[in-house]
């Protein structure tokens, strides 16, 4: 059930903070991809549309959602500096924020993140610290808030990064109405359900009649399983090559807003987001992340039928991957 003190995003609030934000982040470019290999694989009909977020400052949709909770920060808690925890994407966004606003962060970080995030970390100097996993990674960063008085920027969790978020679903929405495209369905993949929430909320009150569709790994289903239980549920481990998906549980407010807005979670193998990163690379030239590609592995898996001749905008939501790393996965 909703809790008594949830409280959606409203459009206008959304509007004014994307405005507050300015250009500390970038209104990201959308694409319509018509290619021979992409209409295989989802349909001659279906028209598909991208949100290119990966070129987004720091690589992916990040820092939306962070400066949004860190522009609210009076001088002496901003003073005192953020903490936060992430496999990655989230780590580089709280540097680089940071880094903007005139302050230090300290990020901990599991310690199978990718070596290549690490140092994107360091180099837009962040203090690193690494934990056994994600788990164990909460649990410091709890502590520094409590001895450090670093104030927690969470990866996913609250009304202020939903704000955030929401400016990439009202940006879409906008840019393709603005191009003559009226959206049948958004595709948006899952991490803890920050992303998704703040999406489908700017989307649903913007369009009521597009369709929302969430995407997970099948390793790491904390959104799904939560959905199905109808309350927030947490993961015994995350099992999935998109690390950056690899959220341990769901939070009350975010999976509030998913509750609400989206149309249905779905699931996505590894083996398909690998393809999907092999078909974005051919027809979008783009490299991204697996997490990048976890839209279009939906529309060309559980999604393909059910979407065949709509217009389906993919939100390509990250690309902070090594070159070592993105070969690897192709290959794998």
């Amino acid at each position: 059930m909703e809790s008594p003190t949830f409280t959606p995003p409203t459009l206008d609030a959304i509007r004014a903070n994307r405005a507050r934000l300015g250009d500390r982040v970038l209104t990201t470019p959308i694409r319509r991809i018509e290619d021979p290999a992409l209409a295989a694989v989802v349909g001659a009909t279906t028209q598909v549309w991208l949100k290119e977020e990966l070129f987004q400052r720091t690589g992916s949709f990040k820092p939306r959602g962070a400066l949004s909770v860190m522009l609210d920060l009076d001088a002496v808690a901003l003073a005192r500096g953020v903490t936060g925890v992430s496999a990655g994407n989230h780590a580089i966004s709280l540097a680089y924020c940071a880094q903007v606003l005139g302050t230090s962060a300290k990020v901990v970080m599991p310690k199978n993140a990718n070596p290549f995030r690490v140092q994107v970390c360091r180099e837009l100097g962040a203090e690193i610290e690494l934990v056994d996993n994600v788990h164990q990674a909460f649990a410091r960063v709890r502590e520094i808030e409590a001895t450090e008085g670093r104030h927690l920027v969470h990866p996913y969790e609250g009304p202020k990064t939903a704000l955030g978020t929401a400016g990439v679903g009202l940006e879409f929405i906008e840019q393709t109405r603005a191009a003559g495209a009226a959206l049948d369905a958004v595709i948006v993949a899952v991490g803890g359900g920050g992303l998704s929430a703040g999406v489908a909320c700017a989307v649903k009150q913007l369009s009521p009649s597009t369709a929302v569709y969430a995407v997970e790994p099948t390793g790491a289903d904390s959104l799904h399983r939560s959905l199905q239980a109808g309350s927030p549920q947490a993961i015994d481990a995350v099992r999935t090559i998109a690390d950056s998906l690899g959220a341990p549980r769901c939070e009350p407010y975010s999976f509030s807003l998913n509750q609400r807005y989206i149309d249905e979670a779905v699931l996505v193998s590894d083996d398909q987001m690998r393809d999907a990163m092999r078909l974005t690379f051919r027809v979008a030239k783009l490299v991204v992340e697996p997490a990048g590609a976890a839209a279009l592995a939906a529309l060309a898996g559980p999604l393909r039928e059910r979407l065949d001749g709509r217009c389906v905008g993919l939100v390509v939501c990250g690309a902070n991957i090594d070159p070592q790393t993105y070969a690897a996965q192709l290959l794998g």
